[in-house]
Protein backbone atom coordinates (compact mmCIF):
# COMPACT_ATOMS: atom_id res chain seq x y z
CA UNK A 1 0.00 0.00 0.00
CA UNK A 2 1.62 3.47 -0.98
CA UNK A 3 2.47 5.96 1.58
CA UNK A 4 -1.03 8.05 2.52
CA UNK A 5 -0.78 11.18 0.86
CA UNK A 6 -3.42 14.56 1.94
CA UNK A 7 -5.08 15.36 -1.08
CA UNK A 8 -8.28 16.59 1.22
CA UNK A 9 -8.55 19.75 -0.11
CA UNK A 10 -9.21 18.22 -3.48
CA UNK A 11 -11.73 15.71 -2.17
CA UNK A 12 -13.94 19.17 -0.74
CA UNK A 13 -12.80 21.05 -2.85
CA UNK A 14 -16.26 22.10 -4.65
CA UNK A 15 -17.58 23.07 -0.79
CA UNK A 16 -18.16 26.24 -0.77
CA UNK A 17 -17.95 28.84 2.32
CA UNK A 18 -18.12 25.83 4.80
CA UNK A 19 -14.58 26.01 6.40
CA UNK A 20 -15.47 25.16 9.96
CA UNK A 21 -17.89 22.12 8.78
CA UNK A 22 -15.16 20.55 6.59
CA UNK A 23 -12.61 21.47 9.46
CA UNK A 24 -14.77 19.05 11.30
CA UNK A 25 -15.35 16.31 9.11
CA UNK A 26 -11.67 16.40 8.30
CA UNK A 27 -11.19 16.15 11.58
CA UNK A 28 -13.40 13.19 11.96
CA UNK A 29 -13.04 11.59 8.71
CA UNK A 30 -9.62 8.85 10.47
CA UNK A 31 -11.55 7.50 13.40
CA UNK A 32 -15.23 8.61 12.74
CA UNK A 33 -18.23 7.46 15.17
CA UNK A 34 -21.48 5.75 14.34
CA UNK A 35 -23.92 8.85 12.81
CA UNK A 36 -23.11 12.60 11.81
CA UNK A 37 -25.87 15.10 11.41
CA UNK A 38 -24.77 17.82 8.55
CA UNK A 39 -27.63 20.87 9.37
CA UNK A 40 -28.15 23.32 6.17
CA UNK A 41 -30.79 24.29 3.35
CA UNK A 42 -29.83 21.51 0.23
CA UNK A 43 -27.18 22.85 -1.95
CA UNK A 44 -24.90 24.82 0.78
CA UNK A 45 -22.48 22.28 0.34
CA UNK A 46 -24.16 19.33 2.97
CA UNK A 47 -24.63 16.80 0.04
CA UNK A 48 -20.80 17.78 -1.42
CA UNK A 49 -19.18 17.21 1.82
CA UNK A 50 -20.84 13.91 2.84
CA UNK A 51 -19.48 12.15 -0.33
CA UNK A 52 -16.08 14.05 0.09
CA UNK A 53 -16.53 12.71 4.05
CA UNK A 54 -17.85 9.06 2.62
CA UNK A 55 -14.44 8.90 0.36
CA UNK A 56 -11.75 9.97 3.11
CA UNK A 57 -13.43 7.43 5.43
CA UNK A 58 -13.28 4.54 2.13
CA UNK A 59 -10.47 5.35 0.98
CA UNK A 60 -7.27 3.20 1.84
CA UNK A 61 -5.10 5.91 1.92
CA UNK A 62 -7.68 8.13 4.11
CA UNK A 63 -8.76 10.62 1.42
CA UNK A 64 -6.14 10.59 -1.53
CA UNK A 65 -8.67 12.26 -3.79
CA UNK A 66 -7.53 10.57 -7.03
CA UNK A 67 -8.15 6.87 -6.42
CA UNK A 68 -10.74 4.74 -8.15
CA UNK A 69 -12.20 4.74 -4.51
CA UNK A 70 -12.47 7.96 -4.19
CA UNK A 71 -13.47 8.74 -7.13
CA UNK A 72 -16.40 6.18 -6.95
CA UNK A 73 -17.05 8.08 -3.71
CA UNK A 74 -17.56 11.41 -5.05
CA UNK A 75 -19.53 9.83 -7.78
CA UNK A 76 -21.48 8.16 -5.59
CA UNK A 77 -20.87 4.43 -7.39
CA UNK A 78 -18.40 3.31 -4.57
CA UNK A 79 -20.03 0.05 -3.96
CA UNK A 80 -19.63 0.45 0.37
CA UNK A 81 -21.62 4.11 0.12
CA UNK A 82 -24.93 4.00 -0.27
CA UNK A 83 -27.29 7.35 -0.59
CA UNK A 84 -30.48 6.95 0.21
CA UNK A 85 -33.00 9.99 -1.25
CA UNK A 86 -36.30 9.74 -0.43
CA UNK A 87 -38.97 7.82 -2.36
CA UNK A 88 -42.52 10.35 -2.16
CA UNK A 89 -42.93 13.71 -0.87
CA UNK A 90 -41.58 12.73 2.75
CA UNK A 91 -38.95 10.52 3.78
CA UNK A 92 -40.97 7.32 4.88
CA UNK A 93 -40.94 4.25 6.90
CA UNK A 94 -40.07 2.04 4.18
CA UNK A 95 -37.17 4.63 3.33
CA UNK A 96 -35.69 3.82 6.72
CA UNK A 97 -35.80 0.33 6.27
CA UNK A 98 -34.15 0.33 3.02
CA UNK A 99 -31.83 1.96 5.29
CA UNK A 100 -31.24 -0.12 8.10
CA UNK A 101 -31.25 -3.25 5.28
CA UNK A 102 -28.15 -1.64 3.76
CA UNK A 103 -26.43 -0.92 6.78
CA UNK A 104 -27.10 -4.65 8.22
CA UNK A 105 -25.00 -5.77 5.54
CA UNK A 106 -21.01 -6.21 5.77
CA UNK A 107 -18.97 -3.80 3.81
CA UNK A 108 -17.64 -5.12 0.56
CA UNK A 109 -14.00 -4.12 0.13
CA UNK A 110 -13.58 -0.73 2.61
CA UNK A 111 -13.29 -1.52 6.36
CA UNK A 112 -16.61 0.70 6.79
CA UNK A 113 -19.24 1.22 4.73
CA UNK A 114 -21.40 4.57 4.55
CA UNK A 115 -24.88 5.49 4.08
CA UNK A 116 -25.72 8.87 3.50
CA UNK A 117 -29.68 9.69 4.07
CA UNK A 118 -31.33 12.85 2.39
CA UNK A 119 -34.25 15.44 3.62
CA UNK A 120 -34.37 13.81 6.82
CA UNK A 121 -36.15 17.15 8.18
CA UNK A 122 -39.32 15.11 5.89
CA UNK A 123 -38.83 12.25 8.40
CA UNK A 124 -41.23 12.56 11.64
CA UNK A 125 -43.12 9.40 10.48
CA UNK A 126 -40.25 7.25 10.04
CA UNK A 127 -38.73 8.73 13.38
CA UNK A 128 -38.80 5.81 15.83
CA UNK A 129 -37.51 3.57 12.86
CA UNK A 130 -34.26 5.70 12.86
CA UNK A 131 -34.16 6.18 16.45
CA UNK A 132 -34.01 2.35 16.85
CA UNK A 133 -31.00 2.26 13.74
CA UNK A 134 -29.23 4.92 15.35
CA UNK A 135 -29.27 4.03 19.19
CA UNK A 136 -28.32 0.02 18.05
CA UNK A 137 -25.99 1.02 15.31
CA UNK A 138 -24.01 -1.60 13.30
CA UNK A 139 -20.26 -1.37 14.09
CA UNK A 140 -19.31 -0.96 10.58
CA UNK A 141 -21.44 1.64 9.40
CA UNK A 142 -20.80 5.19 9.07
CA UNK A 143 -24.64 7.27 8.80
CA UNK A 144 -24.63 10.42 7.85
CA UNK A 145 -27.99 12.06 7.54
CA UNK A 146 -28.75 15.82 5.86
CA UNK A 147 -31.60 17.83 6.93
CA UNK A 148 -32.56 21.70 6.38
CA UNK A 149 -33.34 22.27 10.14
CA UNK A 150 -34.53 19.50 12.99
CA UNK A 151 -38.34 19.57 13.72
CA UNK A 152 -39.22 18.65 16.96
CA UNK A 153 -40.13 15.29 16.63
CA UNK A 154 -36.65 14.59 14.95
CA UNK A 155 -34.93 16.51 18.27
CA UNK A 156 -33.88 13.37 19.88
CA UNK A 157 -33.06 11.90 16.53
CA UNK A 158 -30.23 14.26 16.06
CA UNK A 159 -29.18 14.37 19.98
CA UNK A 160 -27.54 10.50 18.99
CA UNK A 161 -25.52 12.06 16.04
CA UNK A 162 -23.09 14.72 15.88
CA UNK A 163 -24.18 17.97 14.55
CA UNK A 164 -22.53 19.82 11.58
CA UNK A 165 -23.80 23.14 10.48
CA UNK A 166 -24.15 24.21 6.61
CA UNK A 167 -25.34 27.60 7.38
CA UNK A 168 -26.08 30.16 4.11
CA UNK A 169 -22.17 31.03 2.62
CA UNK A 170 -22.13 34.80 3.16
CA UNK A 171 -22.26 37.59 0.99
CA UNK A 172 -18.91 38.73 0.54
CA UNK A 173 -17.40 34.85 0.05
CA UNK A 174 -20.41 34.16 -2.51
CA UNK A 175 -19.05 37.60 -4.41
CA UNK A 176 -15.40 36.18 -4.17
CA UNK A 177 -16.15 32.49 -5.05
CA UNK A 178 -17.92 34.14 -8.18
CA UNK A 179 -15.12 36.04 -9.64
CA UNK A 180 -13.10 33.51 -9.42
CA UNK A 181 -15.30 31.71 -11.95
CA UNK A 182 -14.80 34.60 -13.79
CA UNK A 183 -18.40 36.10 -13.13
CA UNK A 184 -18.60 39.78 -13.79
CA UNK A 185 -19.29 42.11 -11.11
CA UNK A 186 -22.91 43.06 -11.82
CA UNK A 187 -23.96 39.46 -12.67
CA UNK A 188 -22.11 38.18 -9.30
CA UNK A 189 -24.14 40.98 -7.59
CA UNK A 190 -27.59 39.58 -8.65
CA UNK A 191 -26.49 36.00 -8.20
CA UNK A 192 -25.22 36.49 -4.65
CA UNK A 193 -28.17 38.51 -3.86
CA UNK A 194 -30.79 36.00 -5.40
CA UNK A 195 -28.88 33.09 -4.59
CA UNK A 196 -29.73 33.18 -0.72
CA UNK A 197 -26.23 31.97 0.21
CA UNK A 198 -26.85 28.86 -1.51
CA UNK A 199 -23.80 28.22 -3.38
CA UNK A 200 -25.44 25.15 -5.77
CA UNK A 201 -28.18 27.66 -6.51
CA UNK A 202 -25.59 30.35 -7.71
CA UNK A 203 -23.70 27.91 -9.58
CA UNK A 204 -27.20 27.07 -12.02
CA UNK A 205 -27.81 30.60 -12.12
CA UNK A 206 -24.68 31.64 -13.21
CA UNK A 207 -25.15 29.46 -16.41
CA UNK A 208 -28.71 31.35 -17.00
CA UNK A 209 -28.52 34.26 -19.44
CA UNK A 210 -31.36 36.15 -18.16
CA UNK A 211 -30.39 35.97 -14.34
CA UNK A 212 -29.74 39.59 -14.39
CA UNK A 213 -32.85 40.32 -16.69
CA UNK A 214 -35.00 38.63 -14.15
CA UNK A 215 -34.19 40.92 -10.90
CA UNK A 216 -34.56 44.12 -13.13
CA UNK A 217 -38.31 42.17 -13.78
CA UNK A 218 -38.99 41.98 -10.18
CA UNK A 219 -37.98 44.99 -9.09
CA UNK A 220 -39.70 47.34 -12.13
CA UNK A 221 -43.09 46.03 -10.65
CA UNK A 222 -43.74 49.03 -8.29
CA UNK A 223 -43.45 51.17 -10.78
CA UNK A 224 -46.18 49.21 -13.14
CA UNK A 225 -48.55 48.74 -10.01
CA UNK A 226 -52.01 50.28 -9.68
CA UNK A 227 -55.10 48.88 -7.57
CA UNK A 228 -56.58 46.89 -11.17
CA UNK A 229 -56.76 43.16 -11.36
CA UNK A 230 -55.93 44.02 -15.28
CA UNK A 231 -52.15 44.77 -14.32
CA UNK A 232 -52.30 42.72 -12.01
CA UNK A 233 -53.03 39.69 -13.69
CA UNK A 234 -50.88 40.56 -16.69
CA UNK A 235 -47.52 41.06 -14.50
CA UNK A 236 -48.19 37.88 -12.26
CA UNK A 237 -48.07 35.75 -15.66
CA UNK A 238 -45.22 37.66 -16.89
CA UNK A 239 -43.38 36.86 -13.33
CA UNK A 240 -44.57 33.18 -12.97
CA UNK A 241 -43.25 32.56 -16.40
CA UNK A 242 -40.05 34.21 -15.64
CA UNK A 243 -39.70 31.75 -13.09
CA UNK A 244 -40.34 28.96 -15.14
CA UNK A 245 -37.46 29.57 -17.56
CA UNK A 246 -35.39 29.86 -14.55
CA UNK A 247 -35.52 26.20 -14.48
CA UNK A 248 -34.29 25.78 -17.75
CA UNK A 249 -30.19 26.02 -16.75
CA UNK A 250 -31.45 22.98 -13.93
CA UNK A 251 -32.86 20.64 -16.22
CA UNK A 252 -29.49 21.18 -18.53
CA UNK A 253 -27.65 20.41 -15.55
CA UNK A 254 -29.48 17.33 -14.64
CA UNK A 255 -29.46 15.89 -18.31
CA UNK A 256 -25.80 16.36 -18.25
CA UNK A 257 -25.65 14.36 -14.58
CA UNK A 258 -27.37 11.77 -16.20
CA UNK A 259 -25.17 11.25 -19.15
CA UNK A 260 -22.31 11.51 -16.61
CA UNK A 261 -23.15 9.07 -14.42
CA UNK A 262 -24.26 6.76 -17.22
CA UNK A 263 -20.69 6.74 -18.30
CA UNK A 264 -19.52 6.01 -14.90
CA UNK A 265 -21.52 3.17 -14.26
CA UNK A 266 -19.85 2.06 -17.26
CA UNK A 267 -16.20 2.51 -16.30
CA UNK A 268 -17.15 0.03 -13.37
CA UNK A 269 -19.15 -2.14 -15.63
CA UNK A 270 -22.61 -1.73 -14.82
CA UNK A 271 -24.90 -1.54 -17.82
CA UNK A 272 -27.42 1.09 -17.49
CA UNK A 273 -27.71 3.94 -14.60
CA UNK A 274 -28.58 2.19 -11.45
CA UNK A 275 -31.07 3.78 -9.58
CA UNK A 276 -32.21 5.82 -12.86
CA UNK A 277 -36.00 6.14 -11.49
CA UNK A 278 -34.49 7.64 -8.17
CA UNK A 279 -32.27 10.16 -9.76
CA UNK A 280 -35.14 11.25 -12.30
CA UNK A 281 -37.90 11.33 -9.43
CA UNK A 282 -35.07 13.59 -7.19
CA UNK A 283 -34.89 15.82 -10.30
CA UNK A 284 -38.21 16.23 -10.64
CA UNK A 285 -38.30 17.47 -6.85
CA UNK A 286 -35.19 19.36 -7.28
CA UNK A 287 -37.00 21.21 -10.18
CA UNK A 288 -40.14 21.76 -8.29
CA UNK A 289 -38.05 23.60 -5.78
CA UNK A 290 -36.07 24.81 -7.62
CA UNK A 291 -38.97 27.12 -9.47
CA UNK A 292 -40.04 27.88 -5.80
CA UNK A 293 -36.77 29.59 -5.18
CA UNK A 294 -36.56 31.49 -8.07
CA UNK A 295 -40.28 33.17 -6.95
CA UNK A 296 -38.82 33.70 -3.83
CA UNK A 297 -35.44 35.49 -5.00
CA UNK A 298 -37.93 37.54 -7.35
CA UNK A 299 -39.66 38.73 -3.90
CA UNK A 300 -36.52 39.10 -2.39
CA UNK A 301 -35.61 41.85 -5.11
CA UNK A 302 -39.49 43.46 -5.27
CA UNK A 303 -38.97 43.74 -1.82
CA UNK A 304 -35.62 45.12 -1.89
CA UNK A 305 -36.90 47.60 -4.61
CA UNK A 306 -39.54 48.70 -2.02
CA UNK A 307 -36.67 49.28 0.70
CA UNK A 308 -34.92 51.49 -1.55
CA UNK A 309 -38.19 53.49 -2.06
CA UNK A 310 -38.50 54.34 1.36
CA UNK A 311 -34.38 54.95 1.44
CA UNK A 312 -34.33 57.06 -1.46
CA UNK A 313 -37.40 59.43 -0.12
CA UNK A 314 -36.29 59.49 3.20
CA UNK A 315 -32.93 60.88 1.69
CA UNK A 316 -34.55 63.34 -0.75
CA UNK A 317 -35.99 64.81 2.05
CA UNK A 318 -40.07 63.74 0.43
CA UNK A 319 -43.25 65.63 2.55
CA UNK A 320 -44.62 62.68 2.60
CA UNK A 321 -41.77 60.48 3.45
CA UNK A 322 -43.20 59.18 7.09
CA UNK A 323 -46.68 58.02 4.66
CA UNK A 324 -44.70 56.94 2.19
CA UNK A 325 -42.14 54.26 4.79
CA UNK A 326 -45.25 53.20 6.14
CA UNK A 327 -46.76 51.63 2.75
CA UNK A 328 -43.26 50.62 1.92
CA UNK A 329 -43.03 48.48 5.57
CA UNK A 330 -46.43 47.31 4.85
CA UNK A 331 -45.61 46.03 1.02
CA UNK A 332 -42.48 44.47 2.56
CA UNK A 333 -44.54 42.76 5.27
CA UNK A 334 -47.27 41.27 2.36
CA UNK A 335 -44.50 40.34 0.26
CA UNK A 336 -42.71 38.53 2.74
CA UNK A 337 -45.87 36.50 3.66
CA UNK A 338 -46.22 35.26 -0.01
CA UNK A 339 -42.61 34.14 -0.02
CA UNK A 340 -43.46 32.16 3.40
CA UNK A 341 -46.83 30.68 2.09
CA UNK A 342 -44.58 29.43 -1.56
CA UNK A 343 -43.58 26.11 0.14
CA UNK A 344 -46.85 24.67 1.18
CA UNK A 345 -47.69 24.57 -2.57
CA UNK A 346 -50.68 27.49 -2.59
CA UNK A 347 -52.49 28.34 -6.23
CA UNK A 348 -49.16 30.46 -7.49
CA UNK A 349 -50.74 32.98 -9.88
CA UNK A 350 -53.59 33.65 -7.27
CA UNK A 351 -51.36 34.30 -4.70
CA UNK A 352 -49.31 36.09 -6.97
CA UNK A 353 -51.93 38.65 -8.52
CA UNK A 354 -53.85 38.88 -4.67
CA UNK A 355 -50.53 40.48 -3.71
CA UNK A 356 -49.82 42.73 -6.55
CA UNK A 357 -53.10 44.05 -6.16
CA UNK A 358 -52.43 44.83 -2.65
CA UNK A 359 -49.42 46.33 -3.59
CA UNK A 360 -50.92 48.17 -5.79
CA UNK A 361 -53.20 50.10 -3.41
CA UNK A 362 -50.63 51.56 -1.11
CA UNK A 363 -48.87 55.04 -1.45
CA UNK A 364 -45.35 53.81 -1.94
Amino acid sequence: MSAPVDHEADLFSEVVGQDQAVAALRAAAPRPVHAYLLRGAAGNGGLLAAHAFAASILCPDGGCGTCRTCRAALAGNDPDLHVIHRSGAMLSVADVHRMVMLAQRRPFQAARQVVIVTDVHLGGRAAPALLKTLEEPPGATVFVLLADDVPPELATVASRCVQIEFPPVPRATMLEWLAGRGVSPDVAAVVADSSGGNPERARVMIEDPDVAARAVLWSSVPDQLNDTGVVAAELARGLLASAERAVEPLRAEHAREIERLTEEAAEFGEKGLPGRKEITDRHQREERRWRTDALRAGLGALARAYRDRMTAQSIGGDAGAGVHAHAAADAVRLITEVAQALPRNPQETLLLQSLLVRLGALSV
